[in-house]
């Protein structure tokens, strides 16, 4: 499922939540926690860039990860809103980023597959978009009912960095998990290919010796040759 599918189905998902109270304001842009797992396929010696809204404020996290394909590694490169690349191009199986914007913008998260001229690649993208500056504005618009609530308030951002730091835990478990299988599956066929062909050589080599070994004995008598008894 393709990065702007999903942001569809979120959307659509989250109107239908918020829709009776705040329908015509909405935007997943707006909402406290931004969370996107997804693989891409990179062609050989392609490249591919996706852009990803950041609040100024947030917390922007970006990891990748080579799922299967050619060596296992890829160029991985991110731009900020200003377009200086603020982490370059490395030839790795896996890399992350991480940045807490202050002015906002679009950054833009490159994966390059140019080195390789005939293998494709899979790659596990993990992006999340985390503003931590709304539960301080939460504080204060329940300060003006005159309400308490600095402990909870300080326990609930705890808590969701916490959340934040599992997901990305588990994202990179699911990711190890799959490019493991992916490594499995890929020297099973290697294995299989290989003794079948060993198997054939084999069987191939052992016929022409069984015909050669014939033709050894296979001595025919001389017309002129006579019995003696």
């Amino acid at each position: 499922m393709s990065h702007h599918v999903k942001l569809a189905l979120l959307g659509v998902f989250l109107v239908l939540i918020l829709g009776p109270f705040e329908t015509d304001s909405f935007s997943y842009e707006n909402l406290p926690a931004v969370a996107m797992d997804y693989k891409v396929h990179i062609d050989a010696g392609k490249e591919d860039c996706y852009s990803q809204y950041v609040n100024p404020g947030a917390t922007f996290y970006v990891s990748f990860q080579v799922l299967r394909g050619g060596d296992g590694k890829a160029g991985f490169a991110v731009r900020n809103p200003q377009g200086n690349l603020v982490h370059p191009y490395q030839w790795r199986p896996n890399d992350d980023y991480q940045d807490q914007s202050i002015n906002g913008g679009y950054y833009t998260v490159c994966i390059d597959n140019q080195f390789s001229r005939f293998a494709a690649k899979l790659v596990n993208l993990y992006i999340t978009v985390i503003r931590y500056d709304q539960w301080q504005q939460y504080t204060q618009e329940l300060e003006e009912l005159n309400l308490s609530v600095e402990n909870f308030t300080n326990a609930i951002v705890h808590v969701e960095k916490n959340i934040n730091e599992m997901l990305q835990t588990q994202h990179w478990s699911r990711s190890r998990e799959a490019r493991d299988l992916n490594l499995l599956l890929d020297n099973n066929s290697y294995v299989q290919m290989w003794s079948i062909a060993q198997v054939v050589v084999i069987t191939v080599t052992t016929m022409i010796q069984v015909y050669f070994v014939r033709k050894l004995f296979d001595v025919k008598p001389s017309g002129y040759s006579k019995t003696r008894i």
